[in-house]
């Protein structure tokens, strides 16, 4: 017997990870900046040690250590921090931000474009990243993801698992937290999302980070739906 909802109206999505293969787009566009700027280092490490302060830097927004300030300043500053502890020369101010914007750049799972399309016949499709608006719209419009509208932390000024951001989602849609599905490729956000009521999409992506990864290779909860992919999980919803 299904777990999904009947009355299941909007789906929403985390991005990073989820929807977009940040490590394999990083990986795969950092040299090439770092020769037009004539920085050299391990960019594997950088990619993943770069995401490492994702967390930490979202931490001292929700602490009051910092005040309300949007992933891609977050991710620039972070980049800095970087390239001061590996000793690296700034590329400038341009060239902080050309970096920084590789985010806007990162390209979808080979199942997502796809997967996304099937639920967008029968649901809302929609973000709910805490990557800031024009991060999700240019990703969007690189990636060819078929988004209704993107809601972001910045749309609400609260980052997941805040529950105001996952709350937002359900007041601005006028809809029960029960008819918003959270599709995640992590437990903890999935958990965060169902604490407030909403239903939960388990997708898997064993490969997020990387070979050496040890975290969300199952589904640690009741969630609502599990798939193996993007595609996976529309037709576990009837798609």
């Amino acid at each position: 017997m299904s777990k999904v909802p009947a009355n299941l109206k909007v789906c929403i999505f985390d991005v990073f990870g989820t929807v977009v293969d940040w490590r394999g787009s990083l990986i795969q566009d950092l040299p090439a900046l770092g020769r037009k700027y004539g920085i050299d280092t391990d960019w594997t490490s950088f990619a993943d040690d770069w995401r490492g302060l994702y967390q930490p830097q979202m931490g001292r927004v929700r602490k009051g250590e910092l005040p309300w300030t949007r992933i891609d300043d977050l991710h620039k500053e972070a980049f800095e921090m970087l390239l001061a502890k590996r000793g690296l020369k700034h590329p400038g101010e341009e060239g902080a931000w050309e970096f920084t914007h590789l985010w806007h750049k990162l390209r979808p799972w080979p199942d997502s474009v796809e997967g996304i399309g099937m639920m967008k016949k029968k649901y809302v499709v929609a973000t709910l990243s805490n990557g800031n608006v024009a991060l999700l719209i240019n990703m969007a419009k690189n990636g060819g993801i078929p988004w209704d509208h993107c809601f972001s932390g910045e749309t609400f000024r609260h980052y997941k698992p805040d529950p105001e951001a996952y709350l937002g989602v359900v007041d601005s849609m006028y809809v029960k937290p029960e008819q918003v599905m959270l599709v995640a490729a992590h437990n903890n956000d999935l958990a965060a999302a169902q604490k407030c009521g909403l239903s939960t999409g388990f997708v898997l992506r064993p490969g997020e980070h990387g070979p050496g990864q040890t975290r969300d290779l199952k589904a640690e909860g009741d969630w609502n739906a599990v798939g193996t992919s993007m595609i996976d999980l529309a037709k576990k919803l009837g798609c």
